[in-house]
């Protein structure tokens, strides 16, 4: 499925990005909300992965494997998501504070 190659590759291109953008930020908040993003792009790639071998094999190891993929990958979207929510106050207080000296 090409939708689902796009996807991946959008993935991978995003956790790439902000695994950058994580390395040449100085403030601390900033850079546990970018891990956070960093974390989401990186489950969403492995939960495509996952289903996109669905399409492409029929076996049940590949069944196995790629519930596995789902699973984990959905884990760290969750878990992601979670930390994103929790960092994005801090980091905006951040960016307000070093705005205003």
């Amino acid at each position: 499925m090409p939708v689902l190659a796009l996807l991946i590759m959008l993935s991978l291109a995003l956790y790439v990005f902000y695994k950058i953008k994580y390395v040449r930020s100085n403030r601390p908040a900033e850079k546990k909300w970018i891990s956070a993003k960093s974390s989401i792009a990186l489950g969403l790639f492995v939960a495509l992965f996952g289903l996109n071998q669905l399409f492409l094999f029929q076996t049940a190891m590949t069944y196995i494997v790629a519930g596995i993929f789902i699973f984990l990958g959905s884990l760290s979207v969750w878990a992601g998501f979670k930390s994103y929510k929790f960092y994005l106050p801090d980091a905006a207080k951040e960016a307000q504070d070093a705005r205003n000296n």
